[in-house]
């Protein structure tokens, strides 16, 4: 059964249950005879000491179709890294795990800081563009995904589900967009879309007017997933936002480079859980504080490109009629909730919306002080175009430090 929603062109396909992991991983084998298949794990060494971590690495350990799993190590010392080098051996695939802190790794970013075409801001989105450039290096993958390291729910038919799409040569799928049901420990969860995307993309179309893109982000089920595939041909020209709207940019470039029908959201679990971010209401750079701007900024952003005009009095406006459209929404979600038998704190979702209110303001502000800023780091295309030797270079200082620290 596939569905279309709102804009009706993204096709959004279900997980039935109808068919066997077996079956499936023994089509994505053939399919990995002709077009080779690489996952990426965007990962913070902290991570390694969880207990997500232990069972989605036995998980993967099953995955048979997989050519390659780059892990992206950030926040690691040298002994750390030794460490996660010894972590993720247990993995039965190809694997290489980069240091983004290594030495010969910040050389190479000082070398691009040197072009004006360094990443400005530390985190997720750093990570994956890091390991996108050595995945685009090694020249031999035609499906890459990616997926977070913190899903305490982790099974292998997840992934399986989420490179489908893209991995079958007859389905016209560039991109395809994770999507799963967001409850764990007898609770509704998936506060930030929601409680902000979703409401804040009904705000927007009443305050700015009807936009094809807003109704192409509204048509996902959950916009803010870690989880996406898509086909390697269009990852040089990917432009990976540098702060906490990767997902939101993703999105938005797929929107910006393809046509609809190459794009698909899949139902990859019944059941999803991972660590969740604390509100942090006290502190703008931390949690989801400082998500929710960076979302924010991400959407204004794109509107902007679009033609979007902003002022002062369009954030104020949005800001009141999102804040309505959020409590409209949050007695909805209490209802469902009552009717499933799980639990909602009215106190703390209210707290919330009233943050993440402000932050629709502090995002605005922010847009209209900084009209030159850059938010996106430089596509690949671009990199290889200022240094031709860079993407070599990357993939010898990985192969060194791997040699180096055993």
């Amino acid at each position: 059964m596939v569905d279309f929603h709102q804009n009706g062109n993204i096709a959004t396909l279900h997980n039935l249950r109808t068919r066997s992991l077996s079956e499936m991983t023994y089509e994505l084998e053939t399919f990995a005879q002709s077009r080779k298949m690489s996952l990426i794990l965007p990962c913070l060494y902290s991570e390694l000491e969880t207990d997500a971590m232990p069972n989605i690495l036995a998980e993967l350990s099953k995955v048979t179709y997989l050519h390659r799993i780059i892990i992206g190590l950030d926040r690691a010392t040298e002994e750390q890294f030794r460490h996660a080098k010894k972590f993720f051996e247990g993995l039965n695939q190809n694997h290489v795990v980069i240091w983004n802190d290594s030495p010969r790794m910040k050389a190479l970013e000082s070398r691009l800081d040197a072009l004006g075409l360094a990443p400005t801001e530390q985190g997720k989105g750093k990570n994956v563009w890091s390991s996108l450039g050595y995945l685009i290096g090694c020249e031999d993958s035609a499906v890459m995904a990616i997926h977070d390291c913190d899903i305490l729910t982790y099974t292998n038919d997840m992934l399986a589900r989420l490179v489908y799409p893209v991995a079958n040569p007859t389905f016209p799928y560039q991109v395809a967009k994770g999507y799963y049901a967001r409850i764990g420990n007898e609770k509704l969860n998936g506060r930030v879309t929601r409680l902000l995307v979703s409401p804040l993309l009904i705000a927007l179309k009443r305050v700015i007017g009807d936009r094809d893109y807003l109704d192409y982000l509204r048509s996902f089920r959950y916009p803010l997933s870690g989880e996406f595939a898509m086909r390697t041909n269009i990852l040089p020209d990917l432009r990976i936002p540098s702060d906490w709207g990767l997902e939101i940019g993703v999105l938005s470039e797929a929107w910006r480079n393809l046509a609809p029908k190459a794009v698909c959201q899949v139902e990859i679990a019944d059941a999803y859980d991972h660590k969740h971010q604390e509100l942090s209401p006290e502190d703008a750079a931390a949690g989801l504080n400082r998500m929710s701007t960076d979302i924010c900024k991400a959407i204004f952003r794109k509107l902007a490109a679009d033609g979007t005009i902003f002022t002062g009095n369009v954030f104020r406006t949005l800001k009141a009629t999102y804040y309505r459209s959020a409590l409209d929404l949050l007695d909805a979600y209490y209802n469902d909730a009552q009717m499933n038998g799980l639990t909602i704190d009215r106190h703390s979702e209210e707290r919330s919306i009233e943050m993440f209110a402000e932050n629709i303001m502090r995002a605005g502000q922010f847009f209209l002080e900084n009209p030159h800023e850059t938010p996106f780091i430089p596509t690949w295309n671009r990199v290889n175009s200022a240094d031709p030797d860079f993407l070599r270079d990357m993939q010898e200082a990985v192969a060194a430090d791997t040699a180096e620290y055993k």
